[in-house]
Parts: C-alpha cells; structure tokens; sequence
C-alpha cells in the first residue's frame, strides 16, 4: 500500500476525515488536525508503517508528511 493510503486511512479511521478531502496538498490546518490529533496520527503512524519518526517540525500538509515517512 501507498504511504498516502495508509496515510488517508489512519486519518478517516481517527479524525473522522472524508477521504476525498485529504490529499497531499491540504494543510494540516486546514483538515482540523491540531498538535494533539498530530501525536496520536504520529503514534499510529509508526505502527502502521513501521517507523520511528523523532520529533518531525515543519510539516504542514500531507504531502510533507507523507514524504517525512518515505524518507524513515
């Protein structure tokens, strides 16, 4: 599976979110994911993925974090 499938997956499971609106152009912002919603996406993450992400910064929308996780 596609990291952005696993991505819009963990984010429709959890948040709740219409997959068509996640793509990897929409901000974080503005999908309603605040810092809380970000740990428990980045817990899931991990275990979806099998990564260890750190401590990511600077990511903003999706695409930034879907390559954040390729590049682990």
């Amino acid at each position: 599976m596609a990291t952005i499938d696993t991505v819009k997956d963990v984010l429709v499971e959890n948040l709740d979110l219409e997959a068509d609106k996640i793509t990897e152009e929409a901000t974080l912002e503005s999908l309603g994911i605040d810092s809380l919603d970000m740990v428990e996406l980045i817990c899931d993450l991990e275990e979806k993925c099998d990564v260890e992400f750190g401590e990511p910064e600077g990511i903003e929308t999706v695409g930034q974090l879907v390559a954040h996780i390729d590049s682990l």
